[in-house]
């Protein structure tokens, strides 16, 4: 066995133990915090796959950005009351099972398990998925006007949340 399915071997561990602990937290800040090490895990799981620009979006976007604002979330909504938690716990806990399940079926047919063996239309050259430049290529080439549109709905929403936000004097 290589060194490099060894360490993917053990930061799938890790990814999967910090995700059932994360699921498990009663504590709101203790699960953020969990999350946030799965987050490392699955950069460090591009890295091995050789997608570096996947790897550090994944550190600067996810676990820099968004988890500071859910983190900064969580303090502001004061979740003392833990009875409304408990009540939503069983209702919550059905949907993620048929969302588990769906995906999992979901997985069996895009790498072809389910049906008749053969395998989607999924290759591509290892090396080159997840590069800055093969992205750039398929952002700025095949995707330009989704991309472009995406961008002014954002600012848009950005627009509307400014106008919103203004007090009036």
């Amino acid at each position: 066995m290589s060194v490099e399915q060894v360490l993917f071997y053990l930061f799938g561990a890790v990814a999967l133990a910090t995700a059932v602990l994360m699921i498990l937290q009663r504590n709101p800040v203790m699960s953020a915090i969990y999350l946030i090490g799965n987050f490392f895990c699955i950069a460090a799981l591009y890295l091995l796959l050789k997608a570096q620009f996947l790897a550090v979006i994944q550190v600067v976007v996810y676990t820099g950005a968004i988890m500071v604002l859910v983190i900064f979330v969580i303090m502001l909504l004061n979740l003392g009351d833990e009875q409304k938690l408990a009540e939503q716990f069983s209702v919550k806990k059905v949907i993620g099972m048929v969302l588990a399940a769906g995906l999992l079926l979901e997985m069996l047919y895009v790498f072809g398990i389910a049906g008749d063996g053969s395998t989607p239309a999924l290759h591509r050259e290892a090396g080159s998925v997840g590069l800055a430049g093969t992205i750039g290529e398929a952002l700025f080439g095949r995707f330009l006007l989704p991309f472009e549109i995406t961008s002014v709905l954002l600012l848009a929403a950005i627009v509307g949340a400014v106008v919103l936000a203004k007090k009036r004097i």
